[in-house]
């Protein structure tokens, strides 16, 4: 058992780091029960220094969110498994990124431009990967965490090319179509015959639509039940990124689609 005034302490340092006074309480109960196992209010209360009331506001909102159940008999509480459903999440997405890096960067090397992995998220694709080719000097704005409307980027279009028309009208309708540059896509009849395009040549294009002066060639990657998941993509300038480079570089993108799909299990 924790020293309780050490314990107030510690936890009087942590709130001054931590802005949210709430969270950081909340997560004390979780990884106490992580290490303590089933465990009564009285006795969780006093181990983490607070107040009986206070550590029940804690558990009756962990208990709300699924995170802590309470049993019936005893009384006492315990993790559910949410939490081990999220790290399991989790460990599977770094999984993936282990398995997908090694080409990202064999493409960026022998493409010579900068090399990109998104992630299907709502309305929006995410960047999860990044990778600049060294004999590169131009580096792109673009940075992992960041996000992009599906309606405007190259990566974007190619999940949308793989998709129902309904489900294309729809993230189009919840989606806020506006002009970054003078090339943006902002009519729908416009994006079909340009997905129906991308759906016949395996693979999208970004013309400046997001970023004046970048082209893009981008990709699928089909998940285990033939739903487009991820998308990877070649970003360059358009003094580069030519129409004939673009269709040299199609023929790299293609093999490393078929590779990654046969690498992940997936099919397309």
């Amino acid at each position: 058992m924790y020293d309780k005034k050490e314990n107030q302490t510690t936890t009087q340092t942590a709130e001054q780091k931590n802005p949210i006074q709430v969270a950081d309480r909340l997560f004390a109960v979780i990884e106490e029960l992580s290490k303590s196992g089933p465990t009564g209010l009285i006795e969780l209360s006093n181990t983490l220094g607070l107040h009986k009331s206070t550590t029940h506001r804690l558990l009756t909102s962990l208990m709300y969110m699924d995170y802590v159940r309470q049993d019936e008999e005893s009384g006492k509480y315990s993790l559910s498994f949410k939490l081990l459903e999220i790290s399991s999440r989790i460990l599977g997405h770094i999984d993936v990124l282990s398995t997908i890096h090694p080409y990202l960067k064999e493409l960026a090397d022998i493409s010579g431009e900068t090399v990109h992995l998104v992630k299907r998220d709502g309305l929006d694709v995410v960047y999860i990967d990044k990778v600049e080719s060294s004999s590169n000097s131009v580096r792109m704005v673009s940075r992992v965490g960041s996000r992009t409307p599906m309606y405007r980027s190259g990566v974007g279009k190619a999940l949308l090319a793989m998709m129902r028309p309904e489900e294309v009208r729809t993230i189009w309708g919840d989606s806020k179509i506006e002009a970054l540059t003078e090339y943006t896509v902002t009519d729908l009849d416009e994006l079909f015959i340009i997905l129906e395009e991308a759906r016949e040549n395996g693979y999208a294009l970004d013309n400046e639509e997001n970023e004046n002066g970048v082209r893009c060639i981008a990709s699928s990657i089909m998940d285990y039940s033939g739903k487009p998941k991820y998308a990877f993509s070649i970003s360059g300038p358009t003094v580069r990124m030519t129409d004939e480079r673009i269709l040299e570089l199609s023929k790299l993108m293609l093999q490393t689609k078929k590779k990654l799909e046969e690498e992940l299990g997936y099919h397309s």
